[in-house]
């Protein structure tokens, strides 16, 4: 008994001296990675743009990534706010003296790849060298390196250049299988959010939105395409709608990149332009490193006097929201933090969103009114502003969109399901219930609604498009009739939007912060931005976001390509009250 209780304490010991070393070693890394050490960049660097990890408004302090630990627990995401302050850092950094754009991969959306393309554009004034390498270029890709002094496909690469869509899942069928009934409400022809629950296949007003929105879509990209390579749009869009370029040597022919070459071959090229010996290794660097290093831009100015931007990115839901959904109490903070602090001069509304709770819209719109009344807030739509993403940009002072930018959706929709014969003839599941007035159990999903809870449910979604298109006439400044002329649940493009006055100006992000400070008579160097919500830190993300980043990274290795689709089953599950978003999950390729 003496030697058993002698190796449990002994057990006991190690196990808390394991636990305490730990920790100190957990401090120590947590020190480490958070440190503000800035990189030395050696002279004769080259900074290489990998996309291969999907792009987001901000990137993630996620505890792993700043460990380098992506790769472990998943992709993390790269920042868009980092890309381009490291290639505006790039053009005036001596020892940085050129850009390799390394495309083997880009997940961006549409917007998004206009913003990074745009600020290489202005790299370029700085008569540094651009040069592109890809093995296989697709449709984003190609736009991206177009604005490249020299562009390398791999010999035996493909090129992808034959126009772009969207497709949509219907689940009818399955719906039907399972002996489930779908109870839809909507207002609009164009809401068409529910039709995957309800349609085989699109119906006309939404094939007729989603055409639209992707020929202004594909005809911006194809001007911009023909303006870089210097081609005639015409032939252009013949090359793309007739599918002329399959490979390599269909690029070449067309004039679409400049070199077939491999990864060696460009590389050695940029060794001599950056001045490095041919049997000396080109010295990259890449955007994880480079943004730890000396900013030459940044100037030491002291003002008080800031400018607020507010990422709003995601789902609109209610509560506090997280780093992928926006919370109407969490964003509504955020906004009033901004209104309430004296020194704050403007306000940016960033807004990435496909929609969600009307309820939740509605909370941070009134906010956004009461900023207005005190001080200029501004609206930078980037890949979407749509329904409820809309609604919280109307009541801005000034909306700016992308050309390429998903926005309107002005409608309403709610859906529930009657879930009785699936429990009774798939699962053997009965339900009884007692009720202490006739609509006690009002909303249930155990059994078939009446038509007077069908009416009733169909009033309110009425109500609410009502409240909505009403307070975005008003915000417009233009007549209820017209503004429900453009709305019905209509998907627009940015550049339709703009033609129909629901946008204001046609640019990104920086042009948004422009506009703000000029409503704020603010002039350059008499301000300092501050982004907001707050990320968390280091430690916060290391004790709260471990089993999330895990959790995620075991269903992306379960699931593989079915991800989206469980991700979407998700978003269903938790869809609360009446809904403002796109009318489907818009995937453009």
């Amino acid at each position: 008994m003496r030697q058993f209780l002698k190796f449990v304490l002994a057990t006991m010991v190690g196990l808390v001296l394991f636990m305490i070393l730990g920790f100190v070693i957990l401090l120590g890394i947590a020190a480490a990675a958070s440190s503000s050490d800035t990189v030395t960049i050696a002279e004769g660097s080259v900074l290489e743009i990998k996309l291969n990890q999907p792009v987001v408004e901000r990137s993630p302090r996620s505890p792993f990534a700043e460990l380098g630990l992506e790769d472990m627990f998943g992709q993390q995401g790269i920042g868009l706010d980092d890309i381009k302050a490291s290639i505006k850092k790039a053009a005036a950094d001596e020892n940085i003296k050129g850009i390799f754009l390394n495309l083997d991969m880009l997940q961006a959306g549409m917007a998004s790849v206009e913003e990074i393309r745009n600020a290489l554009l202005e790299f370029k004034k700085s008569k540094k060298f651009l040069v592109a390498y890809s093995e296989f270029s697709s449709e984003k890709a190609y736009y991206l390196a177009s604005v490249a002094d020299r562009f390398y496909l791999n010999p035996q690469g493909t090129m992808e250049l034959n126009g772009l869509s969207s497709e949509v899942m219907f689940f009818k069928g399955t719906l039907e299988k399972l002996e489930l009934q779908p109870y839809i409400f909507k207002v609009g022809e164009y809401k068409s959010a529910v039709e995957p629950f309800l349609l085989e296949k699109m119906s006309d007003p939404s094939r007729e939105q989603t055409q639209s929105f992707l020929n202004s879509l594909n005809d911006f990209m194809l001007k911009n395409l023909a303006l870089a390579r210097k081609k005639d749009f015409g032939q252009l869009k013949n090359i793309s709608d007739s599918m002329l370029v399959h490979n390599a040597q269909d690029a070449l022919r067309y004039g679409l990149v400049t070199h077939l070459g491999y990864y060696d071959q460009a590389t050695s090229y940029m060794k001599g332009k950056a001045g490095v010996k041919k049997d000396k290794e080109l010295k990259l660097v890449n955007l994880g490193t480079y943004k730890k290093a000396a900013d030459p831009t940044k100037k030491s100015g002291s003002s008080s006097n800031k400018i607020a931007v507010i990422y709003a990115t995601g789902e609109i839901v209610g509560g506090k929201g997280d780093d992928e959904t926006i919370g109407g109490q969490g964003m509504s903070e955020a906004i009033r933090k901004a209104r309430l602090d004296k020194n704050v001069k403007a306000v940016v509304l960033r807004i990435n969103s496909p929609g969600g709770s009307s309820l939740a819209s509605d909370v941070i719109w009134r906010e956004v009114m009461l900023t207005k009344k005190v001080k200029p807030i501004i609206a930078s739509m980037s890949d979407m502003a749509a329904s409820g993403g809309y609604y919280i940009a109307m009541a801005c002072d000034t909306i700016v969109a992308h050309p390429t930018t998903i926005t309107g959706s002005i409608g309403v929709f709610g859906m529930m399901v009657n879930s009785e014969n699936f429990l009774r003839n798939k699962l053997g599941i009965t339900t009884d219930r007692v009720k202490t007035g006739k609509f006690s159990d009002v909303p249930s999903v155990t059994r078939a609604m009446t038509p007077y809870e069908k009416m009733h449910i169909q009033r309110e979604v009425e109500r609410i498009y009502e409240d909505f298109t009403s307070k975005a006439a008003q915000s417009r400044n233009m007549p209820l009739a017209e503004l429900k002329k453009i709305a019905s649940g209509r998907v627009w493009s940015g550049i339709e939007a703009k033609e129909r006055g629901l946008v204001d100006v046609l640019g990104g992000l920086d042009k948004a912060i422009a506009i703000a400070a000029q409503k704020a008579d603010l002039k350059e160097g008499e301000y300092r931005l501050r982004t907001l919500p707050a990320q968390k830190s280091f430690m916060d993300n290391l004790f709260s976001d471990t089993e999330s980043q895990i959790k995620a990274y075991t269903l992306q290795k379960e699931l593989g390509p079915l991800l989206p689709y469980y991700r979407q089953y998700q978003r269903v599950m938790q869809m609360q009250g009446i809904q403002a978003r796109l009318p489907y999950e818009i995937e453009i390729q």
